[in-house]
């Protein structure tokens, strides 16, 4: 290696944060042997052992304290390079990797992203699901460039824009009647997984209005709870969202909760990200879309 390997500079960086080899193959999807190779040979060409192992796992020894620091310069300015060229030219391209839930990029990203493609066929856009905690991290860590996901969220060297602000309903089975707080009290609910800012803010409205509920099933798909309920096997509450169109809800019955109920969904990109066309452009479509 005759030249600093920006890729080798990246693998390292991501070594020390995330404290081990084999977790840094991981996130990079591929396996610990190439990780420990790359770093050696960036170790090779700048002639300095960059990483020792603790107890713990790894850290990074004075050198590589000091690469670190200039990896980020280093990064900001290929941004800085990248975003000088790209403003030289009239067409919105590039590629942008956004990740969000998988509620939100079945329901609320497909037309924007088919906008985006008809207006600016020269933009590629990458999305990935996860859930708030996933992305806010890839995000830090650059893997991806920005996250929708439900606020509240944080992160060092974070910058957080809310975008929209959804309401929730409750769902049943489309033979059932409607749904009043007092029938809540007697018939199964059909939840959201555990530990997800939705179930979160499911399970605070439940405490608000008094009730003491004990999930029949949790699920980790909204689509999943929907068969569940239009099969008549319990009531959930969700994103309107995901049943904003006729074909959505299907078989099921709809309706306000009462006290209402909303989530808000923002925008997560680092501090030191330089916005690009595309970037705009996603953002400024995620904020048309409905108000605040």
């Amino acid at each position: 290696m005759t030249t600093l390997n920006l890729g080798y500079l990246a693998t390292f960086r991501l070594v020390v944060q995330r404290g081990s080899f084999s977790a840094a193959a991981d996130v990079l999807g591929i396996s610990q042997p190439a990780v420990s190779l790359q770093v050696r040979q960036l170790e090779q060409f700048l002639q300095a052992r960059l990483i020792e192992r603790t107890g713990r796992g790894v850290k990074a020894t004075a050198a590589g304290l000091a690469l670190l620091l200039h990896g980020e310069r280093i990064e900001q300015a290929v941004s800085e390079a990248v975003q000088s060229v790209n403003d030289c030219q009239q067409t919105v391209s590039g590629t942008i990797t956004l990740g969000t839930g998988a509620t939100a990029c079945i329901h609320l990203l497909p037309p924007l992203l088919q906008h985006l493609r008809e207006q600016h066929p020269m933009l590629a856009v990458g999305v990935t699901t996860g859930n708030t905690l996933d992305i806010t991290r890839a995000v830090e860590e650059n893997r991806l460039d920005l996250g929708l996901v439900t606020l509240p969220a944080s992160g060092r060297s974070l910058d957080i824009m809310p975008v929209l602000r959804e309401e929730f309903v409750v769902i049943s089975a489309e033979s059932q009647g409607e749904l009043n707080l007092e029938m809540l009290k007697t018939l199964p609910l059909i939840a959201f997984e555990a530990g997800s800012g939705t179930r979160d803010l499911i399970d605070s409205w439940f405490q608000q209005a008094g009730l003491q509920v004990t999930p029949v099933m949790q699920l980790g798909s909204i689509e999943a709870i929907k068969r569940m309920v239009a099969a008549g096997l319990g009531y959930s509450i969700i994103p309107r969202m995901a049943v904003e169109h006729h074909r959505d809800a299907e078989g099921l019955r709809v309706g306000s909760l009462a006290p209402p109920l909303y989530r808000q969904l923002g925008i997560v990109m680092r501090q030191d990200k330089i916005l690009s066309k595309g970037m705009t452009e996603i953002i400024r479509l995620l904020q048309q879309h409905a108000p605040l």
